[in-house]
């Protein structure tokens, strides 16, 4: 059976794997960009190596942020430093963004001056090899978020992935110019825009939410609640506070024992509630507080979640 410390460490290894072959693939893809604008001087070539140039500097924060988050908690951050992957998520959203803007203000530009367009064989090529080496990336990114859950790596995927729908869209709206329609690249262009920056907020709203410590979605809440009553002992509990910190979920709450328990025994009912949360989550912190059943009618609670409520 794994142990959480064991599925912690497959976590990090493969967080870290993910952000590498990010950082590798945008320096391979400026390589590829350098040698071929060196060569053929091409404008568009150039304006390309600049993106990857963007695209290797958001890889590399991406990069740094989760190796932050992966540090464990010391003295002054007690909680550990899984935000960190909120904040680079919600810089990624916002280059993503501002990304999509300049799509969208492009392509209404192409659109009231629709033309033909014209790639010559070599930027074709770049752009051909570019696509293929992100979609290799994206693919990978995405089987790392089949096994782990990170902010930061959904958002640089969700940021290699706007390149290769952009490549693929001037590809498809080459073919449809070659027929006569010159208006493709711009309403393509601007259907892309929409959908990547509706993307981005989705991310940006995940990773504030992160900042911001919302509570834990209902059913985490409900399962939560339901694992600490059905813990012998436990008569009811309120209080129940949950935020996420990266992947580690912050749950915190009161729990109602009978007034002349023994402390040993009280301490093992806490104990036991303690171990059926944890058996729910791959990763958390647990801190829970016993009260006297008698004293609960005149606590004030502002977030009540009585076993009997």
């Amino acid at each position: 059976m794994t142990t959480q410390k064991e599925m912690m460490t497959q976590r990090a290894h493969l967080l870290k794997l993910a952000t590498y072959s990010s950082v590798a693939v945008a320096l391979l893809l400026i390589l590829i960009k350098a040698v071929v604008w060196f060569m053929s001087g091409s404008v568009s070539i150039l304006a390309s190596l600049v993106d990857s140039l963007m695209d290797a500097g958001a890889s590399v924060l991406n990069l740094l942020a989760v190796r932050l988050a992966l540090q464990p908690a010391d003295h002054e951050h007690r909680f550990g430093h899984g935000k960190a992957e909120g904040i680079a998520a919600l810089f990624q959203a916002a280059f993503i963004m501002g990304s999509a803007s300049f799509l969208m203000l492009n392509a209404i530009d192409r659109l009231r001056h629709a033309s033909a367009l014209h790639i010559t064989p070599v930027v074709f090529g770049v752009m051909l090899a570019s696509l293929i080496i992100t979609i290799a990336l994206v693919s990978f990114q995405q089987w790392i978020l089949k096994q782990v859950h990170s902010s930061a790596i959904a958002a640089d995927r969700l940021h290699y992935l706007t390149d290769i729908l952009s490549n693929i869209a001037v590809l498809i709206a080459l073919g449809l110019s070659w027929y006569g329609w010159h208006q493709a690249d711009a309403i393509i262009g601007i259907g892309l825009a929409v959908w990547i920056g509706w993307s981005a907020i989705g991310i940006g709203r995940e990773a504030l939410n992160m900042l911001m410590d919302k509570a834990l979605p209902d059913s985490d809440i409900a399962a939560i609640k339901a694992a600490v009553c059905q813990t012998s002992g436990v008569l009811g509990l309120h209080d129940l506070r949950t935020r996420l910190s990266g992947e580690t979920r912050i749950i915190q709450c009161h729990i109602e024992l009978q007034d002349d328990l023994p402390l040993l025994q009280a301490h093992d009912i806490a104990v036991a509630a303690e171990h059926n949360i944890a058996a729910l989550f791959d990763d958390s912190e647990i801190i829970i507080h016993l009260d006297p059943q008698s004293v609960v009618n005149t606590h004030t609670t502002t977030h009540t979640q009585g076993c009997n409520s």
